[in-house]
């Protein structure tokens, strides 16, 4: 597995749009974007067109700060 940072926005009633940028661990870009997607969307209650992501960059396990992410890529 590989560790991604996901930054991107989503809806929010209270403000226009709310930034988030996350860490995950999948095996390639389009899994990282499917587990984002899904992640945020039950966590908030938001459709998947209400999420945007802005970028995906693969990080070094040096740069990871997640303890779940650090663990599920092995370091």
């Amino acid at each position: 597995m590989k560790a991604f940072r996901i930054t991107g926005s989503y809806a929010d009633p209270r403000q226009i749009q709310q930034p988030f940028c996350i860490e995950m661990a999948a095996a390639d870009v389009d899994a990282v974007k499917e587990k984002c997607l899904s992640t945020i969307g039950s966590k908030h209650k938001l459709k998947r067109w209400q999420i945007n992501i802005a970028d995906v960059t693969e990080i070094p396990g040096d740069e990871v700060t997640n303890p779940v992410v650090k663990y599920q890529i092995g370091e």
